[in-house]
């Protein structure tokens, strides 16, 4: 069992960046891929970055790559999602998930646990 808590969100000006955090309980940490997700009003669920157990493989959306960096700490069984030259489109409930897999994947049905959401507003 694994409980994900988000953590960074607010309000930020366009071109501005924000750092999200999800911080994970459990001794497995290390055992789950990570994904950030977001979810704007009226639209479907959306992948946005993803990493591996151990951080050497990431993945990201086309929409946010050059923007947003995933990382995670093992140590500190939390995984970020650093944004930089937000754009109001990036506007979303960000959550993050975690999948029990060796393969990183994109899709959203894969992942077993999930986060109650961080809103992220960007204003033009």
């Amino acid at each position: 069992q694994v409980q994900l808590v988000e953590s960074g969100g607010g309000l930020v000006q366009a071109g501005g960046s924000l750092r999200l955090s999800c911080a994970a309980s459990g001794r497995t940490f290390g055992s789950y891929a990570m994904a950030w997700f977001r979810q704007a009003p009226g639209k479907e669920r959306e992948f946005v970055a993803v990493i591996s157990w151990t951080g050497a493989h990431t993945y990201y959306a086309d929409s946010v790559k050059g923007r947003f960096t995933i990382s995670r700490d093992n140590a500190k069984n939390t995984v970020y999602l650093q944004m930089n030259s937000l754009k109001p489109e990036d506007t979303a409930v960000y959550y993050c998930a975690a999948d029990r897999s060796p393969i990183p994947t994109m899709s959203a049905a894969r992942y077993t646990y999930w986060g109650q959401g961080t809103q992220v507003t960007v204003s033009s």
